[in-house]
């Protein structure tokens, strides 16, 4: 037996969540699997705080992207793992994983949507972000959904976040004109200075989104990596080019109001030709052989810089999580819940 703990959902979540929407409980654990299971019991390493969880924070719907926690047990997320027993043929002691997790110390999966990892000369935290969810949605949502094609030029929101900072060094790969914006100086010079964006601004600052963005692509926007939604959207509509693509990643500005803003200049796709395509990581994840191929030689010839935001230890996790609906986080936002 050991002891386990674990981040609790208190009561389904209305508005901004706060910390106190979640407790830090400590249970027990029997670290071996019953007779004949097919699950696998893996220590818990390091969990993502991703902005789509928000929508499993409130109550049951039918339009939600993924199943409502439930109050009172812990809440799920991506993670990185370290099989302590497993009863299915795919796995065995001491294997190293990415995929849904509890937020807990250990838990006890079934792997469906699950990913062994193989290579470990990276840091394992890579695989929250870089090497996980985030930037399969940066790969497939821009090579896969905006069809980019060199000399475009491509607006990114949110830009700082886990995916933003990673479409938009995909985009300067292909040789494309790249503009982020974000809700801070610091994180408008780690655009501009680290992750090599031709242009941000904090839109924060700015009394005009539209005169911002006109300001920055003079000649209009090709493709535009939605993260963001609401009046930003309103603006992009405006200032997109003739057959203009908007892959829709994410819509943060939205997730915890009770009634979601309407979206004006919805004229601009009839008479622009534009094509708005959301997309979700989960259809995407037969082509993550082909990430890793891809991002790997990448990372080790240094042609991508990757910033992350570290919490230590679990009872963290509440505030970490929190604070990106906030914009506290710069970079990717990590839970290290044991360095092993």
């Amino acid at each position: 037996m050991a002891t386990n703990k674990q981040v609790i959902l208190r009561d389904y979540v209305s508005g901004f969540p706060k910390e106190s929407d979640f407790e830090i409980t400590t249970t027990t654990v029997e670290l071996r699997l019953p007779e004949g299971s097919n699950s696998v019991l893996v220590k818990n390493l390091y969990l993502s705080c991703d902005p789509y969880m928000r929508s499993r924070m409130g109550k049951p719907s039918a339009f939600a992207l993924a199943q409502a926690f439930t109050p009172g047990k812990p809440i799920l997320g991506f993670g990185v793992s370290r099989v302590i027993e497993s009863g299915h043929p795919g796995y065995k002691q001491g294997d190293l994983l990415w995929g849904i997790v509890g937020w807990e110390e250990y838990s006890v999966v079934t792997p469906e949507m699950h990913f062994k990892i193989h290579d470990t000369d990276v840091p394992l935290s890579y695989y929250t972000g870089l090497l996980g969810m985030p930037g399969m949605t940066a790969y497939a949502g821009f090579h896969e959904v905006c069809s980019p094609k060199k000399g475009e030029t491509v607006y990114v929101s949110a830009a700082s976040g886990a995916v933003g900072q990673l479409v938009g060094q995909f985009a300067k790969m292909m040789g494309c004109y790249v503009v982020g914006s974000a809700g801070s100086k610091e994180k408008v010079d780690l655009l501009k200075n680290k992750f090599g964006f031709d242009d941000a601004f904090n839109y924060k600052e700015e009394q005009d989104l539209s005169a911002a963005l006109k300001r920055c692509f003079p000649k209009g926007i090709d493709i535009y990596f939605e993260n963001v939604g609401g009046k930003m959207l309103d603006a992009v509509l405006l200032n997109m080019n003739m057959h203009g693509r908007i892959a829709v990643c994410g819509m943060i500005s939205q997730y915890n109001l009770e009634d979601q803003e309407g979206v004006h200049n919805l004229t601009s796709i009839i008479y622009k030709r534009i094509r708005i395509q959301g997309f979700v990581v989960f259809d995407y994840f037969e082509k993550y052989s082909n990430f890793m191929e891809f991002v790997i030689p990448c990372i080790k010839e240094e042609k991508i810089a990757y910033v992350e935001d570290v919490a230590e230890g679990l009872e963290k996790g509440p505030e970490a999580l929190v604070g990106l609906f906030y914009g506290k986080n710069v970079g990717k936002q990590v839970v290290v819940v044991a360095r092993e």
